[in-house]
């Protein structure tokens, strides 16, 4: 199934959202829109195949965001995503689209969030929801998440879905909507497992499949930049000033953002200007113009407002805002790297948006390499030489003999050297961009959990050893590498018995408690048990839900290992000052002739079926 159109007002969509996409830069429907908005806006269920980044978010948002009854204050469409950092992009998506619908509201909904500020969001309503499956399935249980008015739900990356052991979940909730509702069901592949499920759940539908059109950009080197400890604006900056630039183009998402940062880096000292829908054509002439002739070196624009844009001399492209799709990169870093000059290009990535970096590497066929962003000490060379330069041009170019007399005239009034008076005047010309570049303390970009702790708590966190590995698997096996971490060994009820893999344990983690794989650590696997590493004071309302949650179909009860499954030294609180809260046993009295029991055996004692049985590792 193929159509074509010319432009998004083809579509049918109603005068809000075109007026949005028009504000963001879309001129045209990609291919997977194309195809999926006129069936879904007839209310066909829909099965598309199509890869990540290829716009197919807007594909299933935009026609059932045009079918929402904005009085109805009660979920309408659920999106069930595989991981939380997608759903708070699709969430973040719904919200933009919807910018014009007043009184519109998307709740997305995710395990590690806490359960309160969820369900007094539920209470107060919402129009689209995104979620995990696993909390999801939460929200349904406890009846907290109310379907009857739920007119469509989309499975966005299904196989990713399936990948992560959430199929069955994926299923359950299928079972819990109401009958009459319409699906859109997404995968990037579609193994038999999928399409069984499409064939089982949708009824007549649509099928688009869409190929992936692979996208060489061979003249831009291509960066990227991890966004955490400096603020982006600081980064910004240090990079235009050691970097060999001539002229720089910088992407950001909205029009309101193109002057903002303008005017920041005019503040700065640059010569910058603001390119966007809104200005006119005779100012963005103006704008092109002093690019091309130099008295321009920075333009800050938006998607929209930069198509056609051709200035050879444009060395940088940085997109300080990450685009929304694969195509909107393609053209932005297409500005640059023209007439056979080579052009560099640099990604702004937040931790959440590592997703799309890797869908933009597999789109373009290129490993976009890491950035190291220049230190302080590099920073002030570059300005100690810039300086140096101005003073030799003055020295060998200006008449300076009045200025002379002035500065012998200090020398004897204040009896000091020539040299002294220099430093002086360097200072007073430096104030307003001082020459030496002083790092702020960095900030951590994301928090993990709150309490600090050394590897020495990790040695008494648990006192049973771990189970010990097979040697023909530890080429394959997760293994804890970082050791900035302090790690502590958790239990979880579920094995090998059950038909867990390593592969379910890390994903269930990672989704429900929000964490980076590299705050999972070892994960090995035994019969009917098995053992994950996370890092230590881990917050208690995580390691309450973490202990509900379930893997395949069966309740993980996590546990500090060596201990019951309701622990008596707790996982800390945020913000308890590092130190895990105890529950203090009840006293029993002392009668004489009775042993009285030892503590620390008990409590480390394992369950008789875990000490029969060697674990084995699998991955």
């Amino acid at each position: 199934m193929s159509s074509v159109f010319a432009g998004f007002d083809q579509l049918a969509l109603p005068a809000p959202l075109l007026k949005v996409l028009g504000e963001i830069g879309y001129e045209t429907p990609s291919p997977i829109q194309a195809a999926s908005i006129p069936p879904l806006l007839e209310g066909r269920d829909l099965l598309g195949q199509a890869q990540t980044g290829t716009g197919k978010t807007a594909a299933f948002a935009l026609p059932l965001l045009s079918r929402i009854n904005l009085k109805v204050r009660s979920p309408q469409v659920l999106v069930l995503t595989p991981t939380r950092e997608l759903a708070i992009q699709v969430a973040e998506a719904f919200q933009t689209y919807a910018r014009h619908l007043p009184g519109f509201h998307v709740l997305p909904i995710y395990g590690g969030q806490g359960m309160d500020t969820q369900l007094r969001q539920l209470r107060r309503g919402a129009h689209v929801v995104v979620g995990t499956p696993g909390r999801v399935m939460d929200h349904l249980r406890r009846k907290t998440l109310q379907l009857e008015n739920l007119q469509a739900l989309v499975l966005d990356e299904a196989d990713e879905m399936l990948r992560m052991g959430f199929i069955e979940d994926v299923e359950w909730i299928l079972q819990h909507t109401p009958g009459e509702r319409q699906i859109a069901l997404f995968s990037a592949t579609m193994p038999p497992v999928i399409h069984k499920v499409a064939q089982r759940y949708l009824r007549d539908a649509a099928e688009v499949r869409i190929q992936s059109k692979t996208t060489t950009v061979e003249a831009t080197e291509q960066f990227y930049w991890q966004v955490g400890g400096l603020h982006k604006l600081d980064a910004l900056t240090r990079i235009l000033e050691v970097e060999e630039v001539d002229a720089t183009l910088i992407f950001v998402r909205t029009k309101t953002a193109t002057v903002e940062l303008a005017e920041k880096l005019e503040a700065r000292g640059y010569a910058c200007a603001a390119l966007n829908g809104d200005i006119t054509q005779s100012m963005r002439e103006r704008t092109v113009d002093q690019l091309k002739s130099g008295r321009l070196d920075v333009v800050v624009a938006t998607d929209v407002a930069a198509r056609g844009l051709d200035v050879g001399r444009i060395t940088h492209v940085i997109n300080y805002d990450i685009p929304y799709d694969v195509e909107a990169y393609v053209h932005r870093i297409g500005r640059t790297g023209r007439a056979g000059r080579t052009g560099r290009a640099i990604l702004f990535v937040a931790p959440r948006e590592m997703r799309m970096l890797r869908t933009i590497e597999q789109a373009t066929r290129s490993k976009l390499k890491p950035l190291h962003l220049p230190t302080s000490e590099v920073v002030t060379s570059k300005r100690v030489a810039r300086f140096k330069q101005q003073v030799q041009e003055i020295l060998s170019s200006e008449d300076l003999g009045f200025f002379d007399g002035v500065i012998a005239e200090l020398q004897r009034e204040q009896e000091t050297s020539v040299e002294r008076i220099a430093s002086a005047l360097a200072l007073m010309a430096q104030r307003d961009r001082p020459l030496q570049l002083q790092d702020a303390k960095p900030k951590r970009a994301r928090e993990t959990f709150s309490r600090p702790a050394s590897r020495s708590d990790h040695k008494t966190s648990s006192s049973t050893p771990p189970p010990k590995p097979r040697e023909k698997r530890d080429r394959s096996k997760r293994e804890s590498t970082n050791e900035d971490i302090a790690w502590v060994r958790y239990r979880i009820e579920v094995g090998l018995n059950q038909g867990i893999s390593a592969k379910d344990v890390f994903g269930a983690i990672a989704n429900e408690a929000g964490l980076d794989g590299e705050h999972i650590g070892a994960i090995r696997l035994a019969d009917d048990y098995s053992t994950v590493e996370l890092p230590d004071g881990m917050p208690r309302e995580v390691f309450k839900h973490l202990q509900k949650v379930r893997l395949r179909q069966h309740p993980m009860r996590l546990s500090v290992e060596g201990e019951s499954a309701m622990p008596q030294s707790r996982p800390s609180r945020p913000g308890s000052g590092g130190k895990p809260t105890a529950r203090p046993s009840p006293k029993k009295p002392h009668r004489k002739g009775v042993k009285q029991p030892d503590r620390v055996a008990r409590k480390d004692s394992a369950p008789a079926r875990s000490e029969k049985r060697k674990p084995r590792e699998r991955t």
